[in-house]
């Protein structure tokens, strides 16, 4: 069904009428994007949701809306106080006061609105932020964490020079996050490149399902993405600017809070994805790399390995996300775990040995301590043995590590479990890496020949792999409602069976999964009960 709406939708485009309807909707856009990055209050405002800034959706409208009496009507009767209802408590806009009900007059979807903006140094210059996000491969691969499922449909607009200014497409993406519990948001949309007078750029991403009938809309993307100045020699200002509209209503209540406010999805993640990009870039590219005991890995050893803990990473979070290409089911209700999601991954096929089905399998839960203090008990050697069931009562080391940016925190380890001083039972590749929107621990374990040949500069292609781990998240934005922000904690694990298939699954296998999340998530919860730390 995806790939018919993307063939019909690139047909669509492609008469006369309808390329003129885009050209015409993503200048606009792009004048909207630009009054929205440099215009402050009242039309933006800190409300306390993480420092975000979000919209105040009266100004808004009145910057960019089209009023009739009506609306004027509504606006002085918000402005003198008299009483109010909204249709949606989740949108994260800031209005002065409520809507009255004859608000419902002006037939609005129902349909949440989100907002935010961001401004951040990125140690990128303006040229390459501008290819990253204009290149379809590039930007997938860059923002792997965010999005899935895009396809460029087609150009409506071409540089002639080589540069995309001026340079206007037709894409379709998924946007996701790292649980198979919130929905993925689809749409297709303009995205235009335009660079100004005074060598400031533009990138806007706009909806297009106005513009083509659609039974059913869940997700628009109004005028959303950055403008961005060059700072210097190698960097840049970028303001990202998200602001969507989405149905919520299928979410589970686990995530309500947080992605209603809008922090799930906030331009602050946008930064702080390219800013990861740009640190890993760095590393990549760095001479040394120390070892706990001040060892170094030669440059072979540490590309190879840098580049296999990428396509770890990687695929962990294709595996565990809500895109439509990934289909879960849940298990029965007479199991322990709860709000499990499992499902199959690729067939497993390794010489010599017989193929298998790999079976991914998550949950969620809520944990009422920070993320960082979730954070560093899972990802240190000392504490992994409470959770981990084949480090159990076990010496774990970190024999070898690549930090990642300035965090110490975020980094590249070796793991090595011993059941004695001098046997060497498991060996794990670790990546850990956390910043203000999220967290994640991603680990594989790994055979010793394949991980000698990778710190000796083997190519990690041909490395199988099947990675676990955690991703965490606040379970509300900073400033959000009453009490502390806690952690939403959701921990996803392979294996590999050679018993079911895609259509059955022994209760052999459902018991052994129960059994590996429900223990590994009574081990966690104990640990903070009884404030146990790295």
């Amino acid at each position: 069904m995806n790939r018919a709406s993307d063939l019909l939708m690139a047909v669509s485009i492609g008469a006369g009428l309808n390329k003129n309807k885009i050209i015409e909707q993503a200048v606009e856009a792009m004048e909207e994007l630009f009054k929205l990055a440099i215009m402050g209050e009242p039309l933006w405002q800190h409300n306390g949701n993480g420092g975000m800034e979000t919209l105040n959706g009266f100004q808004y409208l009145r910057e960019f809306g089209s009023f009739d009496a009506t609306m004027e009507q509504i606006m002085r009767m918000v402005e003198v106080g008299e009483p109010q209802c909204f249709l949606s408590s989740d949108c994260n806009c800031n209005f002065d006061q409520d809507v009255p009900s004859s608000f419902s007059k002006l037939n609005f979807e129902p349909l949440n609105i989100e907002t935010s903006r961001e401004t951040a140094f990125v140690e990128m210059n303006p040229m390459n932020i501008v290819q990253l996000l204009m290149d379809t491969k590039q930007w997938a691969t860059t923002f792997y964490s965010i999005v899935s499922r895009t396809t460029l449909l087609g150009v409506i607009l071409e540089n002639v020079d080589g540069s995309y200014n001026g340079v206007l497409q037709v894409m379709s993406a998924e946007f996701h996050q790292r649980t198979p519990l919130i929905p993925a948001r689809q749409c297709y949309f303009a995205r235009y490149c335009k660079k100004h007078t005074n060598g400031t750029w533009g990138v806007v991403d706009v909806s297009l399902e106005n513009l083509f009938p659609y039974p059913q809309v869940q997700f628009r993307r109004r005028p959303s993405g950055c403008v961005i100045q060059e700072v210097g020699n190698r960097g840049s200002k970028v303001t990202w600017i998200e602001h969507v509209e989405v149905d919520n209503r299928s979410l589970h209540p686990l995530f309500r809070p947080i992605v209603s406010s809008g922090f799930a999805f906030s331009a602050k993640r946008w930064i702080a994805t390219i800013n990861r990009h740009c640190q890993w870039l760095t590393t990549s590219t760095a001479r040394t790399a120390p070892t706990t005991d001040g060892v170094l890995i030669p440059q072979e050893g540490r590309e190879s390995l840098l580049k296999l803990a990428e396509k770890m990473t990687k695929n962990f979070f294709n595996n565990i996300n809500s895109c439509s290409e990934n289909v879960w089911s849940g298990l029965p209700q007479n199991f322990a775990a709860q709000d499990v999601r499992l499902r199959y991954g690729n067939i497993l096929k390794v010489p010599g040995k017989p193929s298998g089905n790999i079976v991914i399998f998550t949950t969620s839960i809520q944990i009422p301590v920070p993320m960082e203090v979730l954070f560093d008990f899972l990802r240190h050697e000392r504490t992994r043995n409470r959770w981990d069931l084949l480090s159990n009562q076990r010496h774990v080391r970190e024999l070898v590590y690549v930090s990642n940016g300035e965090n110490p925190k975020n980094r590249v380890s070796i793991m090595q479990v011993n059941s004695s001083p001098n046997k060497i039972e498991i060996l794990y590749l670790q990546e850990s890496y956390t910043d203000e929107t999220g967290s994640y621990i991603v680990y594989a374990p790994m055979d010793i020949m394949a991980m000698s040949k990778i710190l000796n500069g083997g190519n990690p292609k041909f490395v199988s792999i099947l990675p676990s781990g955690f991703s965490i998240m606040p379970d509300k934005a900073p400033g959000q409602g009453d009490g502390a922000v806690g952690s939403i904690l959701t921990l996803a694990f392979q294996s590999v069976d050679r018993l079911s298939n895609k259509e059955y699954m022994p209760q052999s296998t459902l018991k052994i999964i129960d059994a590996i999340l429900s223990t590994t998530v009574a081990s966690i919860k104990d640990a903070m009960l009884f404030g146990i730390r790295y």
